[in-house]
């Protein structure tokens, strides 16, 4: 093809070395889309947290009811996370995002018509959390499917970097919005704006995103060649999809599920507790709350991004185990100092500055594990990474009912200092990563 080179990779596949001439940008386009997708879903999901204390009162939670409607929504996240990865792999990744979206913003628009008069008022915003989670499970196994089978393997850190990145966008901006329909009109009316959102963002899905690229009208035969050519060939081997027991019983997909569930526990508490904690026990007020809150969100945001980047860019300069592994690591290694550190900090800002720096350093990590669940599961790359996710939702329900019980029992230092303790931990894991392990159906690798 004029105006390409092209060799073998590192790792085994073909590599398009490009010229002068443009391949054509929609494979981003539908990056960029996603992230989008993705900050809508963590506003969706956040709202609670940002109006925790006026849903409290209103309803008359204590700390530990509140701790189980967090829950809520992470059990039904996690229980749905192979599932859903399945279900992207067999039905299309592009068709379970456009569903899922309608699901959720449903739930959210739910639950501020549950009336705190009547019994069991409780049982049923758990109940809508609960489902609102089952809906938003597909949205990361679906889109890292996506990536297989858009993205060059080589370009996957920044496109998943770049898709987490709407994490940080989507937490960052929850804050201020929430906070401002809260002071001006109540949190009922946030929660129905957040739904409103998630339609907008459901019609932009439907006409940008695709399953693959060669049902995509826009993409033009330079493009389609240089993404199949930078495509393993584990993810075109779709007759070969592997099954539960294959990702179950595949040592290298525990370890790297270990380590998410690790990264989990500790990304969960800026998305459960955070909020609460810089108001009730820093004694923020609720502006300076909404404003120091955004930090850790922005700095997530960027991390992901520039940690994705760094990622592809040093692949090639000092080979996959360092750029993925090594970064990744060294990443949770940072956040946990961090974390570590903002306890001893008395000043509730200076406090909030450094654990924003923890949250930016964990999130430098998070284009690895999505880039990494997508090499090793290729065709399977939904329910591979649906399993790792499950690893971190379970650690999101373990942080957001085990914190309040810490922080009552031994106080929020002892809180902050057992996620330091976890996040190191997922840091050494990252040492017995094998970046270049492929998952084979039907057999069980001990690479």
């Amino acid at each position: 093809m004029p105006g390409m080179v092209q060799s073998n990779g590192p790792a085994g596949e073909a590599v398009v070395a490009t010229t002068s001439q443009a391949v054509g940008h929609v494979r981003w386009t539908v990056v960029i889309c996603t992230f989008i997708v993705a900050a809508v879903s963590y506003l969706d999901r956040n709202n609670i947290s940002i109006a925790a204390s006026s849903v409290q009162k209103e309803f008359g939670l204590s700390n530990v009811q509140l701790g189980t409607l967090f829950s809520a929504f992470v059990t039904g996240y996690a229980l749905m996370q192979p599932f859903a990865g399945r279900i992207a792999d067999r039905w299309g990744a592009s068709r379970c995002i456009g569903v899922a979206i309608l699901w959720w913003s449903l739930f959210t628009a739910l639950l501020p018509t549950v009336p705190s008069s009547i019994p069991g008022a409780l049982f049923v915003l758990v109940l809508v959390r609960l489902l609102l989670g089952i809906g938003e499970a597909v949205i990361f196994p679906a889109s890292n499917r996506l990536i297989a089978s858009w993205i060059p393997s080589r370009e996957r850190g920044l496109a998943n970097g770049l898709i987490f990145a709407g994490v940080g966008v989507g937490g960052a901006v929850a804050p201020p919005l929430i906070t401002y329909m809260m002071l001006y009109h109540n949190w009922r009316w946030a929660f129905w704006l957040c739904a409103l959102v998630g339609l907008a963002a459901w019609v932009l899905w439907k006409l940008v995103a695709r399953n693959t690229p060669e049902e995509h009208r826009a993409v033009e035969s330079a493009e389609r060649a240089y993404i199949g050519a930078g495509i393993p060939a584990n993810t075109l081997a779709t007759e070969h999809s592997a099954r539960w027991h294959d990702v179950i019983a595949d040592r290298q997909v525990l370890v790297l599920t270990l380590s998410y569930f690790c990264y989990g526990y500790v990304a969960y508490i800026f998305f459960t507790w955070f909020f609460k904690y810089l108001s009730d026990v820093r004694g923020l007020n609720l502006k300076a709350t909404a404003l120091y809150a955004t930090l850790p969100f922005v700095a997530m945001a960027l991390a992901s991004s520039l940690g994705g980047l760094l990622s592809d860019k040093l692949m090639g300069l000092i080979g996959k185990r360092a750029a993925r592994c090594g970064v990744a690591s060294i990443s949770l290694l940072a956040a946990s100092i961090f974390v570590w550190t903002a306890t001893q900090v008395a000043d509730a800002r200076i406090a909030a500055l450094v654990l924003a720096g923890g949250a930016g350093a964990l999130y430098f990590a998070q284009s690895a594990y999505w880039a990494l669940s997508a090499d090793v599961g290729g065709a399977s790359a939904g329910l591979v990474s649906g399993f790792m996710n499950l690893g971190c939702q379970i650690g999101g329900i373990v942080t957001s009912s085990l914190t309040p019980v810490i922080a009552r029992t031994l106080g929020w230092t002892a809180s902050f200092a057992v996620a330091a303790v976890i996040c190191l931990v997922g840091s050494a894991l990252w040492l017995v990563v094998n970046p270049l392990h492929t998952l084979k159906p039907s057999t069980v690798q001990t690479r």
